[in-house]
């Protein structure tokens, strides 16, 4: 049987882990979508987004309450980024958003993706800590231009990156560090009537998932490499009706026996022009692909159901309604644990489990 559309991985639905503290002005509007790490004592910790009136969001820091071997709740601890600087800063909005963070062993390195919500819409940045609750900006993602592709990566917004754990091969076979982002290609929200600008080869302006690489030997010679990727590659675009809308990458990807499982989200509806989430009328649900081991740009296979969907209560109403956004993957005891933003509101917990492949067709 062939593995297309067939990725043996399920999630189930454990409860909400983290919800908005009553009278604390910084969650007013929401706590969502983290990232999660273990400090240098192996503490497991959650890095949520956390909202305030206004749409202002900082990064926060959390330990995880682990009982019987299961996550259950946060014991908040502090304020690790919040939008400082001016690129951080728009004339009505400001943000550090949706932080991804990625421990990266052969740097010795947490390696944190976050869009910097500022004066031209979403844009990646980085940020590195070596113990999870000091971080230090390495500043504005900046895509290096490729002729092939007719058009400046740098030139668009971008969302949902994520850094692979270790070094895979770039398409020139050096050995790099990966990162997976989501560029935008519609320029309406800040300037009407302004066409979609296409890469080259491409002919789909749904937002989908790509790959672009960074030298090994470049980012251990200076860290700040990272915010410089090249040889950008293409790697899914929108395939089936629950991601009729944009796919876009969820926490960092895992190896696993298949090779690179990666948990990503797909959505539905209506988005209108502009990037204000509470005016979208749209359903976020959680599918998986396979990432070839040697060549993360090609799936070999992908999810044509959700494997979680927006059912409870808690995922079904909150700042943007019908909503799972799956950020962070970690393991206790040899389980895995996904963590995801629940309507925009809260915060909840699934098992990812690894489910026998039917032989049946």
């Amino acid at each position: 049987m062939s593995l297309k559309n067939t990725v043996p991985y399920t999630l189930t639905r454990l409860g909400v882990i983290m919800t908005p503290e009553p009278g604390n002005p910084l969650e007013a509007a929401g706590v969502l979508n983290p990232a999660s790490g273990r400090t240098p004592d192996g503490r497991l910790h959650l890095l949520p987004r956390i909202v305030a009136d206004g749409n202002v969001s900082r990064v926060g820091f959390a330990e995880v309450i682990i009982r019987d071997g299961v996550p259950v709740g946060v014991e908040r601890k502090a304020v690790v980024l919040a939008p400082d600087e001016g690129w951080e800063r728009g004339a009505h909005n400001a943000g550090v958003e949706d932080p991804r963070v990625t421990w990266v062993p052969s740097l010795g390195l947490h390696v944190m993706t976050y869009v910097a919500f500022g004066p031209l819409g979403p844009r990646l940045a980085l940020a590195v800590s070596d113990d999870l609750e000091h971080w230090r900006r390495l500043g504005p993602v900046q895509f290096t231009y490729q002729p092939d592709l007719d058009t400046d990566l740098c030139m668009f917004p971008n969302k949902d990156a994520v850094f692979f754990p270790e070094p895979v091969p770039d398409p020139d076979g050096r050995l790099s560090y990966a990162m997976l982002h989501r560029p935008m290609w519609d320029l309406g929200w800040m300037r009407p009537g302004e066409i979609e600008h296409l890469p080259a080869g491409v002919t789909d302006p749904r937002p989908g998932i790509w790959i672009s690489y960074i030298p090994v030997d470049l980012a251990r010679a200076d860290v700040r490499a990272l915010t410089r990727p090249e040889n950008h590659r293409l790697v899914a675009l929108s395939e089936f009706p629950y991601e009729a809308l944009k796919i876009g990458s969820g926490p960092p990807p895992i190896r696993v026996d298949e090779g690179w499982l990666l948990i990503h989200h797909g959505v539905t509806g209506h988005i209108p022009v502009g990037f204000d989430p509470t005016t979208q009328k749209v359903e976020y649900a959680a599918g998986a692909m396979l990432l070839a081991a040697e060549d993360p740009s090609k799936v070999i296979a992908r999810t044509d159901m959700p494997i979680l969907a927006p059912e409870t209560e808690d995922e079904r109403a909150g700042v943007v309604p019908n909503v799972v956004f799956p950020t962070a993957i970690e393991s206790i005891d040899g389980v895995r644990y996904v963590f995801y933003g629940m309507a925009d509101a809260k915060i909840g917990v699934a098992r990812l489990d690894h489910a026998p492949v039917s032989t049946t067709s």
